[in-house]
C-alpha cells in the first residue's frame, strides 16, 4: 500500500479541529508536527517511523507520531477518521445552492494580527476550498489586544500580498487572487481607525465595532451611521457584536449592542454598504430578525467566515443557512460576484 503524505494528513486533522472550534492547543499540536515533517528528509522520516523514534523529534508527541506512522503505512490515520466530520454541519438544499454561488470570502485574518496561521496558508486553503478570491482583513491599530496593524505594518503586508499573488499565479493551481483589506475598528466618534490614504489603497474595508459595545442606543446609532457614510467603508461587520455561545468568555456569552436598526440599515442601503452575515458559530450575527430588516431596507449582504484559522474558512455554509432562511438570494450577496465585479463595486465611491 502506497504511503500517504503524512504532513498533509496532520494538516487535515488540524483543519477539522479548527472548523469545529476545538481548543487551539490541540490544533497547534498537529500544525506544529506538520511543520516538523516539512523540514525532514523523507528517508529519515521513514527510518524514524520504522524505529519508533518519531517522538524524539521536538514537536511530535505520541498522538501525532501514531498518525504519521499510519500515514506512512498507507493508512488513513485513525484520528483523521474520527474528526473528519467535526463541524461539517449539513444544510438545506437552498442554503447549499447559495454556498455554491459564492466566489470568495470578504473577512479573514492571519497571524499578522490575531489569526493563527500565515497569510500563505490561509490563501492556499481558501483556494483548495474552491474560492476564486479571499480578502485579507487583519485588524486595525487601535485593537491592540488583537495585534492590530499599524500603518507601516499594513504597508508591509501589502507588499507581501503582491508577492504571494505572483507566486500563486505561477504555481499552476486554479486561478485565485488574494485581495487586500482590513477589519477597521469604528472609533467612538464613528471615524475609521486607519489613515484614509491607506484605506484608499485597499481592495475592501470591513468596518466593525469592537469597543464600548454597551453604548447608549442613540450614541451607538450615530457612531455606526458615521462609519457607514465613510467613503472607504464597504462592509459593516458583525453589527450587533453578540456572542451566542460564549466562546472564550467563560460560557457567559455577550448580549447584542443596542442601536436603531432601521436607521442603520437605511444608511447601509443609501451608501451601498453590505451588511455582513458573520458565519462564526459563536456569533451568528446579525440575528435573523435583523437580517430580514436589512433585506427589507434594500441592503446588500456579505456572507463571511471571519476566519482566524484555515479550518474556519469552511464555515460559510453556516452563514448561508441563516441567510437562506431569511430570504437572501445570490444576487444580493457581494461575494457571489466575480473578483473584478467585486472590485468595481468597492471602488464605487472612489
Amino acid at each position: 500500500m502506497a504511503e500517504r503524505d503524512a504532513a498533509e494528513d496532520l494538516r487535515a486533522i488540524a483543519f477539522c479541529l479548527e472548523r469545529a472550534l476545538e481548543p487551539s492547543y490541540r490544533v497547534r499540536a498537529f500544525r506544529t508536527a506538520a511543520a516538523v515533517l516539512d523540514g525532514l528528509d523523507a528517508g529519515e522520516l521513514r527510518q524514524r517511523a520504522d524505529a519508533g523514534t518519531l517522538t524524539e523529534l521536538k514537536g511530535l508527541g505520541k498522538v501525532t507520531a501514531l498518525a504519521v506512522t499510519e500515514s506512512l503505512r498507507g493508512e488513513e490515520p485513525v484520528y483523521l477518521r474520527r474528526v473528519r466530520d467535526l463541524g461539517d454541519t449539513p444544510v438545506a438544499e437552498g442554503a447549499a445552492a447559495l454556498r455554491a454561488a459564492l466566489r470568495g470570502d470578504c473577512h479573514t485574518h492571519s497571524d499578522w494580527s490575531d489569526g493563527g496561521s500565515p497569510i500563505e496558508e490561509m490563501a492556499r486553503t481558501a483556494r483548495a476550498l474552491g474560492h476564486e478570491y479571499v480578502v485579507l482583513t487583519d485588524h486595525s491599530p487601535r485593537l491592540t489586544v488583537a495585534n492590530g496593524l499599524s500603518p507601516d505594518r499594513l504597508r508591509a503586508q501589502l507588499d507581501v500580498v503582491a508577492a504571494l499573488n505572483d507566486e500563486l499565479a505561477a504555481d499552476g493551481g486554479p486561478p485565485f487572487r488574494l485581495l487586500t483589506g482590513i477589519e477597521c475598528d469604528i472609533n467612538l466618534d464613528g471615524s475609521l481607525d486607519q489613515e484614509p490614504e491607506l484605506l484608499a489603497r485597499l481592495d475592501l474595508v470591513v468596518a466593525s465595532v469592537h469597543s464600548k459595545l454597551r453604548m447608549e442606543r442613540e450614541e451607538m446609532t450615530a457612531r455606526m451611521v458615521a462609519a457607514i457614510s465613510n467613503p472607504h467603508t464597504d462592509v459593516l461587520g458583525h453589527c450587533t457584536g453578540r456572542q451566542v455561545l460564549g466562546h472564550g468568555r467563560g460560557g457567559k456569552g455577550r448580549p447584542e449592542s443596542e442601536f436603531d436598526a432601521e436607521v442603520v440599515f437605511a444608511a447601509c442601503a443609501q451608501f451601498d454598504v453590505a451588511v455582513e452575515v458573520n458565519s462564526r458559530p459563536e456569533r451568528l450575527d446579525p440575528p435573523k430578525r435583523l437580517l430580514r430588516l436589512a433585506l427589507e431596507a434594500g441592503c446588500r449582504v456579505a456572507i463571511d467566515t471571519d476566519a482566524h484559522a484555515p479550518g474556519q474558512l469552511d464555515w460559510q455554509h453556516l452563514g448561508c443557512e441563516r441567510a437562506h432562511l431569511t430570504g437572501v438570494t445570490a444576487d444580493r450577496v457581494v461575494n457571489a460576484m466575480p473578483a473584478d465585479d467585486l472590485l468595481a463595486w468597492t471602488h464605487r465611491r472612489a
